[in-house]
């Protein structure tokens, strides 16, 4: 599973020692990603990154910055907050007269509208520094801040199965293309979840760290706040001579304006070193007020009016600087905290500070009819599964299997997991897939940066820019297996400029050089995957119904299946009854070809259980493929690869309106399993739920289509005929 330990279990505060001695850093312009470190140091690298890691996911909009200094409120006693949002603390008195700041906004978005549908509209807050910020979002969960508290969302994104009708979408998307869905139907559901216009919206990222980086939105900035608040938490009268003013400042996105209160009303001042957010080639330098620039230009007129006439600029060496996976590593770290502590006047860098994991965003499933369903949907949907890997996915459903199905599974040579049951006649097969669309490695770079092959219809700029993790497969098989390595964390490699949406080419980095990389085990063919965390949409404790996860194509549907047979007693069964999980069935349909070409003449029909992409989207028009979320199963009348017989579609709509089970009929893109088993005889009748933004990490789903679809394989596998 891609969460670790470390995301879950790690104390609500730590201290990492920054053993840098101040005069490492006094030269006037001091490159801080090279910074001298002892072999202590180098080895807390993995400790300093955690720490960052958890400044960066705190959530700080512009003039929303109370959402991160509230959390922020037990570590540093002493600290006052003004009526710009700053958060400041004075230590001692007299000459010198210094000030330490930073700024702790991210730029971010508000609730500009909602639409009759429900879908939340988007205005950005603050100048964003890289041109593929706003695309950046799409697919991928958001919060949305309310005053009631925080509510999930996940930003649409075309159907990746419906690329045909969006060939002339190329260019890069901006906030005005962003639609946020948060599970609802109509505007007053939405309002109803508490959301209200000019309520800040931001990214919902994990804590993330690999070998030794923290990475995330501004991950420079908040490595230089975590070091101005790690200071002054440290500072004492007696540590230090003069007085020395600390700031984490509010507002940095409209000019420094927070900042700028605070330099106002203090007066005279003898020194200010403004450790500010990281760039490509990191750099301490003093710089002359008038040369600020641009977005400093009211800050550096109020600066001028206290006597001072140069600033200390610090800016941390980073990668990816002003992308969601900017990363900074434990060389660039110790050098802020050294440059925070010179600036200080102390004679020692600080301990620094962490701040508490955020617990809003625990997941606590809700305790309604639908609870079983999505923990065992989030159980494998959260596993890794790229096709020709999925086994960590196969032993979940396993373990999930009744004590009779666990007994009766085998799995064949191709690698599908098969549950038989029921008398040796009419045979009857339902299949679903292990699978997600996802990435091989192709080759290693030198660097250690990795060219990756799409595996499936990816959808690549849902991927640019965001977590990535390397999955490595166990070696031997049955009892004598090892155990497989940890996965590797490491970030998709953003372009720095695009003129398109889609990059041509996917790339990861894990860290580290190609040597160290084949050292842990990496090969062409290693399987890569995003990070995955699926999540109820809308607010805590409301009574949606929608669920977000990546690998929703198949997961869903096997979890219905497994849900299914969950619900059978075999000894009731009046024909012999398949239960089939697949493998690879993105980009080729294989763990099905294998399955019919040693079953398939023996299906009197085999049913494919899988996703029926619908157009159910503000993306997407609703002429074809319509099929509304929450109003049942899809029986998948035509696709692009089958046409059910019209006896069967009425066979399944009989049986379906004798039970009551809510049923939608409809046709759509792309083709399953059952395409590749119907040619040995078995007519091939689609079962689906419908999906939005399928093959993307945003898919969603309504539980109440999988509990139909549950309550219909149940249906059509007791059948009499």
């Amino acid at each position: 599973m891609l969460r670790s330990s470390a995301l879950r279990h790690l104390p609500r505060a730590v201290a990492v020692a920054a053993s840098v001695a101040v005069a490492s850093v006094s030269m006037p312009t001091t490159p801080l990603a090279a910074q001298p470190a002892s072999p202590a140091s180098v080895s807390s690298d993995g400790a300093l990154a955690e720490s960052v890691a958890r400044w960066i996911a705190l959530a700080a909009p512009p003039s929303g910055e109370s959402h991160a200094l509230d959390a922020l409120k037990p570590l540093l006693p002493g600290w006052t907050r003004d009526s710009m949002g700053n958060l400041v603390r004075r230590v001692g008195r007299g000459s010198p007269r210094r000030m330490v700041a930073c700024a702790m906004d991210v730029p971010a978005f508000v609730v500009s509208g909602i639409t009759e549908q429900g879908y939340v509209r988007l205005h950005r807050t603050g100048v964003a520094a890289h041109p593929l910020w706003d695309q950046f979002h799409e697919a991928h969960q958001l919060r949305i801040l309310t005053a009631r508290g925080d509510v999930t969302g996940v930003v649409a994104i075309a159907n990746g199965h419906f690329s045909r009708q969006h060939r002339g979408d190329t260019t890069v998307v901006g906030v005005d293309q962003l639609w946020v869905d948060v599970g609802t139907g109509t505007k007053a559901q939405t309002e109803a979840l508490g959301i209200a216009l000019l309520d800040p919206v931001v990214a919902a990222r994990p804590v993330w760290t690999y070998a030794g980086h923290a990475a995330g939105p501004a991950a420079g900035a908040r490595a230089s706040c975590a070091a101005v608040a790690s200071a002054g938490a440290a500072a004492t009268a007696a540590t230090q001579p003069g007085e020395t003013i600390y700031v984490l400042s509010s507002q940095r996105s409209f000019g420094w304006v927070g900042l700028a209160a605070v330099v106002a009303r203090v007066g005279r001042l003898d020194a200010l070193t403004l450790l500010d957010e990281g760039r490509a080639t990191g750099s301490a330098t003093t710089v002359p007020v008038a040369r600020l620039g641009a977005p400093r230009r009211q800050l550096s007129r109020v600066i001028a009016s206290t006597g001072l006439d140069s600033v200390r600029l610090v800016s941390p060496a980073v990668r990816y600087a002003g992308s969601l996976v900017e990363s900074i590593d434990g060389a660039a770290i110790r050098g802020v905290l050294a440059e925070a502590a010179r600036a200080s006047g102390a004679t020692a860098a600080p301990a620094l500070l962490a701040p508490p994991l955020d617990t809003v965003r625990v997941r606590a499933p809700r305790r309604d009819a639908y609870d079983a369903i999505e923990k065992t949907f989030v159980t494998i949907a959260d596993l890794p599964g790229v096709p020709g890997h999925e086994w960590r996915v196969r032993e979940a459903i396993t373990a999930l299997l009744p004590a009779w199905a666990k007994a009766r599974a085998t799995v064949d040579s191709a690698g599908n997991l098969i549950v038989a049951a029921g008398p040796e006649r009419d045979t009857i097969a339902f299949i679903a897939h292990m699978d997600e669309v996802s990435f091989e490695v192709e080759a290693i770079a030198r660097d250690g940066t990795v060219r990756l092959a799409r595996r499936g219809g990816v959808v690549p700029s849902a991927w640019e820019g965001q977590p990535a993790a390397l999955h490595f497969d166990r070696t031997g098989t049955g009892t004598g297996a090892a155990a497989a390595p940890a996965s590797l964390r490491g970030v998709f490699v953003p372009r720095d400029s695009a003129r398109v949406k889609a990059p041509a080419v996917s790339t990861a980095w894990f860290g580290m050089d190609s040597a160290a990389l084949v050292a842990a085990g990496v090969r062409v063919g290693s399987a890569v995957t995003g990070y995955k965390r699926a999540a109820r949409l809308g607010a805590p404790g409301d009574a949606g119904t929608r669920l977000t996860g990546r690998g929703s194509d198949d997961r869903t549907g096997s979890t219905a299946l497994l849900h299914a047979v969950q619900r059978l007693d075999p000894n009731r069964l009046a024909r012999k009854v398949l239960f089939v999980w697949s493998v690879r069935e993105e980009g080729g349909l294989l763990g099905a070809g294998a399955f019919g070409a040693e079953h398939g003449r023996s299906l009197q029909r085999v049913y494919s259980v899988d996703t029926f992409v619908s157009s159910d989207t503000p993306l997407e028009n609703p002429a074809f493929a319509y099929a509304p979320l929450g109003q049942g199963f899809v029986l998948r009348g035509l696709d692009d690869g089958a046409i059910s017989p019209p006896a069967e579609r009425a066979r399944v709509l009989a049986v379906a309106r004798a039970q009551g089970i809510p049923v939608q009929l409809g046709t759509t893109h792309g083709s399953t399993d059952g395409s590749a088993i119907a040619p040995y005889g078995g007519p091939n009748v689609g079962l689906s739920w419908p999906g939005r933004y399928s093959h993307t990490p945003g898919e969603v789903l309504d539980l109440r289509d999988v509990a139909a679809l549950v309550r219909i394989i149940t249906a059509l596998a007791a059948a009499p005929r």
